[in-house]
């Protein structure tokens, strides 16, 4: 066997770094324009409406579960240095026509949504980034490197608000560069923002970015994606079968995992508008404390479980977080007597608009007041039967629950990671890790529509019901298959567990 240099050893973990910075980008490509998508509709095109940006902020989504199986498998047979580069350059390349969606005469909200889509499909490096960390960590690594790797994407999407927020320093007029039609205002400067650290990874990856493998017990190999002879030994550890029923098993894991919280995301503003009677001002400003704070606690929890993991293993800890959110879904279930505030206004007055199916659906950041109105309608909305006898959810329930799914959330979404690339072991990872980054994408788009539709029609009692059930499904399932969650070289018996 050939121990690993320190050369290697340094040049590996500098990679590592690059991919930690593609992902966090990557994050950051999302959410550094998505408190402002809206408003820039609304001023390019008039003709979009509340549906249409349900499809762009969808298109995101879209494009990285199209995308990531397909970079998966590109990984698996070429450098990574070629998906990670193109994905990037596509996401820099939608990111600049995302500036220039302002210039055609009509149709301007289908170049925003190609823009967009595009970006997801860029981001479906993620797909990459997380096979080549697989095979360039051993197994002791690979848990604190899937955790890094998670928390920068966490970071990426709570700093992107926060980017976003320093540019509307700029307006909304800004400056106009006439000699390439640019307007450089609040709402194009976050994507060419974006685009600049987009072609600072390119560099990076030229640059730093290298191809190297170590086996699970850190011994340094040759790499199938290596554009020249590597030193190390042809890892012989690789001959046997995936476990493919742990695989679909993992799948389905993270699906509910990432479902769970997209709902739990979505249903944030109109359940605290209906139960509390909030206003919409004061449904996104608390909110957006609480999923600031939640943000927070995630960071500090990827943090955490690299330590807490070491002591009990994966298993232990992706069930001990599956518990903690439903618990946490559990705890929103009303258990009162006391009833929500009615929109009995809306009776008297027909004029005053109601809460509808399509406004549900519509991010908290596109719901404005009417023009012609100077009252806001608060409470639980007629319209909605389940108002009249279902009980309220009380303010220290909700809080109870953001905490608790706050903390079982970031501990199943690294587990899951870890776990899949373990049982994966020394085979190409590529397209595994997209169809997982895939499975994950269309959670993040089912789940929205899921809880509105639930929600709108029959309450939270249902709604919230109907998670927990999913939950308890999983636990179920992750019982069934708990022994067979185990690493490739474990499975075979090359290492003991």
């Amino acid at each position: 066997d050939v121990v690993e240099s320190e050369e290697h050893y340094k040049s590996r973990w500098r990679s590592i770094w690059v991919m930690y910075l593609t992902m966090f980008l990557s994050s950051v490509g999302f959410s550094i324009v998505i408190m402002s998508v809206w408003p820039y509709l609304q001023k390019i095109d008039p003709t979009a409406n509340g549906s249409f940006l349900g499809w762009i902020i969808a298109s995101y989504s879209i494009g990285q579960m199209v995308s990531s199986p397909v970079f998966g498998l590109w990984s698996n047979y070429r450098p990574r240095r070629e998906p990670l580069v193109v994905s990037t350059a596509i996401s820099v390349a939608a990111n600049c026509l995302y500036a220039y969606v302002h210039v055609p005469h009509s149709h301007n909200k289908y170049y925003m949504l190609t823009a967009r889509a595009l970006v997801g499909f860029g981001a479906g490096n993620v797909a990459v980034v997380r096979s080549y960390i697989s095979g360039a960590t051993s197994l002791k690594e690979r848990t604190s490197a899937m955790a890094n790797t998670s928390a920068c994407q966490a970071v990426g999407f709570i700093l992107g608000p926060v980017f976003q927020t320093c540019f509307t320093l700029i307006g909304e007029e800004g400056i106009t560069w006439k000699l390439i039609d640019l307007q450089l205002n609040m709402y194009t400067a976050p994507v060419l923002f974006g685009a600049l650290l987009g072609i600072v990874n390119i560099i990076l990856i030229f640059a730093i970015f290298r191809e190297h493998r170590v086996d699970d017990m850190g011994r340094q190999c040759k790499s199938v994606n290596s554009e020249g002879e590597e030193s190390g030994v042809q890892d012989q550890d690789a001959e046997g079968d995936v476990d493919h029923v742990a695989v679909v098993a993992i799948n389905f894991l993270f699906f509910v995992v990432l479902f769970v919280f997209a709902v739990f995301e979505t249903i944030a503003t109109p359940l605290t508008m209906d139960m509390y009677s909030w206003t919409r001002k004061e449904a996104v400003f608390y909110n957006g404390i609480i999923l600031i704070v939640v943000g927070i606690e995630s960071v500090t929890v990827f943090m955490v479980v690299k330590i807490l993991a070491k002591r009990t293993g994966e298993r232990a800890m992706l069930h001990g977080g599956l518990l903690i959110v439903l618990v946490g879904f559990f705890i929103l279930l009303p258990w009162g007597k006391k009833l929500p505030n009615i929109q009995w206004q809306e009776i008297k007055n027909n004029s005053i608009p109601r809460t509808t199916y399509t406004e549900m659906v519509m991010p908290w950041w596109s719901w404005q007041l009417p023009a012609n109105h100077t009252a806001e309608p608060v409470g639980c909305p007629i319209t909605q039967s389940w108002c009249l006898n279902t009980p309220m959810i009380y303010l220290a329930q909700y809080i109870s629950s953001d905490i608790l799914i706050g903390l079982g959330y970031p501990v199943c979404h690294v587990m899951s990671y870890t776990l899949y690339s373990k049982i994966l072991g020394p085979k190409p990872q590529g397209t595994y890790m997209g169809w997982l980054t895939a499975s994950g994408s269309g959670a993040r788009i089912l789940g929205p529509v899921f809880v509105s539709q639930v929600y709108t029609h029959l309450g939270p009692r249902w709604a919230f019901s109907l998670i927990c059930g999913v939950v308890v499904a999983s636990l179920l399932l992750l019982e069934i298959v708990y022994k067979r969650l185990i690493a490739f070289s474990v499975r075979y018996g090359r290492i003991q567990e």
